[in-house]
């Protein structure tokens, strides 16, 4: 297959990366400016378990350069998509499939959903529809990343934890050929890669997590360990997550995690995680579809949920003086 990384960032560059060391796919990638130079000037570099390597890869800032791929795998993050649509366009033919690897509600969430929602459109994360009419949503597969990778200050992708995962679905939960043999593509390149049924409900696994996580390192730029292991702390992350569940409930979600278990994981991880890295970098926050569009779906349907209401509205405040919102 020939594949192409849409951002190669840190988990651009970690995908793009492994599957040009590991795979027998032909695998490129688009970047720009500075992340563009220090690609075709010393590879990918990549970090993990104490061991450094490096991998050249074909990269370009211009997407015409590259041609029509089998899969393009989009790492931008959701504000940037829409910005984007006019050179991802450019790499895809009548059968290429799109992975949009984003965090939070993706703006394809409604398109085979089912019920009274099928096919509703989201303009808080593809304004005018011009994601929907450019992409297309019948070229999507769902995904999610559980991959705690920066770019440190040498250039170098590094990870703060090995035990990285991807999950892949289709919108409607079928089991396609196209969703097997990206998987299959992950898994020969020595990743760790699952299809799933239930890629909405991954997602929302995911996204609680995101909503309790984003919120107070954003706030105290701090990571996530020092902030919930912090006096007073744990109480106050225990109101979050169940708040974000059930808000996940009356997206037809249900998550039954242990929460003395997730508290307990997030007490030991050292990891900033990416809406943090973003504000520090200057870069646009993923607010809306991390945030904003949850609690739109959680305010429709009568759910209380005043401890995240009152935190993401400071980081609202916050994104906002920096004109990362």
């Amino acid at each position: 297959m020939k594949i192409c990384v849409f951002g190669a960032g840190a988990i651009g560059g970690f995908l793009a990366a492994s599957l040009a060391r590991g795979s027998r796919d032909e695998v490129c990638a688009v970047a720009r400016g500075n992340r563009l130079a220090a690609i075709q000037r010393d590879g990918l570099v990549v970090a993990v378990g104490g061991q450094t390597w490096s991998v050249p890869i074909r990269s370009t800032d211009r997407a015409e350069d590259l041609g029509p791929q089998d899969v393009v795998l989009v790492t931008l993050k959701a504000p940037t998509i829409p910005l984007a649509t006019k050179e991802l366009r450019k790499l895809i033919s009548e059968d290429t499939t799109v992975v949009f690897m984003m965090n939070g509600i993706p703006w394809w969430y409604y398109y085979r959903h089912g019920g009274k929602r099928d096919g509703l459109q989201i303009p808080a994360l593809d304004p005018d529809g011009v994601i929907w009419r450019t992409i297309g949503p019948q070229r999507v597969l769902g995904a999610i990343a559980y991959c705690s990778a920066i770019i440190d200050t040498s250039g170098a992708i590094r990870l703060d934890y090995s035990n990285v995962r991807f999950e892949f679905g289709e919108p409607n939960g079928s089991a396609s050929g196209r969703l097997a043999r990206i998987v299959s593509a992950m898994t020969a390149a020595g990743l760790t890669a699952d299809s799933s049924q239930t890629i909405r409900e991954r997602i929302w696994a995911k996204l609680i997590l995101n909503m309790v996580s984003g919120p107070s390192t954003v706030l105290s730029q701090l990571p996530l360990r020092d902030v919930v292991t912090a006096p007073g702390m744990t109480a106050k992350i225990r109101t979050m997550l169940k708040e974000a569940i059930a808000i996940a409930a009356a997206a037809g979600v249900t998550l039954k995690p242990d929460i003395e278990k997730v508290i307990e994981k997030l007490s030991a991880s050292r990891h900033r995680p990416s809406i943090l890295q973003d504000l520090e970098a200057g870069r646009p926050m993923e607010i809306e579809a991390l945030y904003g569009v949850p609690l739109e779906i959680g305010s429709a349907a009568g759910v209380q949920a005043p401890m995240l209401e009152l935190l993401i509205s400071l980081v609202k405040v916050r994104a906002r003086r920096q004109g990362l919102y």
